[in-house]
């Protein structure tokens, strides 16, 4: 019978459009057939993955690296559940992507139907909002809603759970450009009496650090925070998700703060007399023990989320409003500040403790990711996965713009190295992307090889192979008498033979003398992606590291000679 209105999976990807969206990762299945239906008519263009996960980080590495949402449409039931990694890791470092997810018919919720799961329960915590569209005529609302509470404020990621018969009947409600959200509101300027007295604190202080964080990423103040840092002489330390908010060779710059932090970063903060958080949370990877944490300095902290205030560090004054517009209003009202001796002293300290590596002994991740910051130049975008390749990675790669360092931060996703570098790749195809994975974490999303080998798409991989879930190992043979267990993954594959099976171009750099041409040749090479397998030395420890639990103070800078107490703290 021929419908006079299109469906609600029609209309759903129409909405789509009018958000210009130009991608939608993806797996297929029955409950969310009406909508992939629907895709062969749109512009929009489908990227079949291998596994949903994957789906969700090249969703995430596609909206952290341009700025805009990525889309993601799965099925119901494991098709849905398996997005619940990639949900919690764009929740946990703010990204906005929004996840579709086909369900059973109407009739059939709650009565365990094939494939059936309360998806929107199972991932309540882990979505900054989500919708169970029950009626087609809710579809144009609720994608406006969902694309507006996704990209507003603080970003993340929102959840669409749409029934089979929702999606296939008939939608008659027109597109709409309103959003009424009681309740929901965004914060934009800060309080001018708020961004007053913290400029009475800049002007005041005489070891003055900018702590530079996420929100400042997300928020596109790099050039804001330049300018302040440049006119108060203030040293600048971001912590992991922050990078590239301000140029890393910029004199000001002391590289990452934190547990695997630079030591003169670490240096700075322990002895600044003021420290100004730009949309960091004073996660617990960067204060330590709290009780130790900057005890004798001034605390400001500027964020786009109020709830952040006090949830860790009480700060001496809260400014809440977007970090970019806060710095803009108070670049105006400090004062060229009288910092010679403080960064004299930060240079001593940059001076005395140097990121260093052996050169001898084998090959070093150290030695292969410092070339391979000399070959990109500061200018490709760098995803990582997560674990010792990652803190090596934000050790010595240093990163030049905005947007062009991803990395799962606040939930430590193993496997989202890969697939996010994808999403770059599609949201950047101008661009060189590179990922740095481990041989641990790219298996778990290794199959979307064949997603960018499809595609011919130019994202490199440079796995840093070590023959173990390094940093367990590391911990193990710190804290616990080197009992390794659950560490050594004995049985890995031959990971250029794995590429080469997907139709992947391949490399192995087994000795020091081969990283350069072995690098330089990737990065050339734009006809499909490409894989690097770097096998290091298996038994290498990432230093300066200051135990969880403890405090800047007892920051370690190299290997200690004795067994030392089992951490208080998370891992």
């Amino acid at each position: 019978m021929e419908q006079n209105h299109p469906t609600g999976g029609e209309r759903l990807i129409q909405c789509l459009e009018r958000e210009g969206v130009e991608y939608i990762f993806g797996l297929s299945g029955g409950a969310a057939m009406p909508i992939f239906d629907a895709l062969l008519d749109s512009k929009i263009k489908l990227i079949l993955v291998r596994h949903e996960q994957g789906a969700t980080h090249m969703a995430d590495g596609y909206a952290r690296s341009t700025g805009r949402p990525g889309v993601v449409l799965v099925t119901s039931g494991p098709g849905a559940t398996n997005t619940v990694t990639g949900l919690f890791t764009a929740l946990m470092d703010s990204a906005p992507i929004i996840v579709i997810t086909g369900q059973t018919i109407s009739p059939m919720l709650g009565k365990d139907a094939f494939q059936e799961a309360d998806v929107t329960g199972i991932t309540y915590p882990v979505v900054k909002h989500s919708y169970l569209v029950k009626d087609s005529n809710d579809i144009p609302r609720v994608m406006r809603e969902a694309f507006q509470i996704a990209t507003s404020g603080r970003p993340g990621p929102v959840l669409i759970d749409v029934p089979k018969d929702v999606g296939q009947g008939p939608c008659s409600a027109p597109f709409t450009d309103e959003v009424d959200l009681p309740g929901y509101v965004v914060a934009s300027r800060g309080k001018a009496e708020n961004i007053e007295e913290a400029a009475r604190f800049l002007n005041q202080a005489k070891r003055p650090v900018l702590y530079v964080g996420h929100g400042a990423v997300i928020s596109g103040a790099s050039k804001a925070i330049t300018t302040l840092a440049e006119k108060l002489r203030a040293p600048v330390v971001t912590t992991l998700l922050g990078k590239g908010a301000v140029d890393e060779t910029h004199p000001l710059h002391l590289g990452m703060m934190g547990m695997h932090g630079t030591a003169y970063a670490n240096k700075a903060v322990a002895d600044c007399d003021l420290i100004m958080s730009i949309g960091g949370r004073w996660d617990d990877r960067i204060t330590g023990r709290l009780s130790d944490f900057c005890t004798n300095a001034v605390k400001i902290h500027i964020d786009i989320d109020e709830s952040e205030f006090g949830k860790i560090v009480q700060p001496d004054l809260a400014i809440h409003g977007d970090a970019r517009l806060v710095i803009e209003d108070l670049i105006p009202q400090v004062e060229m500040a009288d910092t010679a001796d403080w960064l004299a002293r930060c240079d001593r300290w940059r001076k005395k403790y140097p990121l260093k590596y052996r050169k001898q002994g084998g090959l070093r991740a150290q030695h292969v990711l410092d070339r391979l910051d000399a070959i990109t130049a500061g200018e490709a975008i760098i995803t990582t996965d997560v674990g010792q390749h990652q803190m090596w990675a934000a050790q010595f790669l240093r990163v030049r713009s905005n947007r062009h360092w991803l990395s799962s931060g606040g939930a430590g996703t193993m496997g989202f190295g890969w697939p996010s570098a994808i999403g770059a790749q599609f949201g950047n195809p101008d661009k060189k992307v590179w990922t740095v994975v481990g041989d641990g974490g790219f298996q778990m999303t290794s199959c979307e090889l064949a997603t960018a080998q499809i595609h011919k798409l130019p994202a490199k991989c440079l796995i840093i192979n070590n023959n173990f879930l390094g940093m367990i190992r590391q911990w193990q043979e710190m804290f616990y008498d080197n009992r390794l267990s659950g560490s050594d993954l004995e049985g890995n594959p031959d990971f250029v033979k794995l590429a080469q099976a997907y139709g992947v171009k391949a490399w192995r750099i087994r000795r020091p003398a081969d990283i350069d041409r072995i690098l330089e040749q990737a990065h050339a090479y734009d006809a499909g992606p490409c894989v690097v397998v770097a096998e290091v030395v298996k038994e290498d420890n990432v230093f300066p590291m200051i135990p969880a639990g403890a405090s800047v103070a007892e920051m370690l800078v190299e290997k200690p000679k004795k067994k030392l107490d089992k951490p208080e703290g998370s891992t």
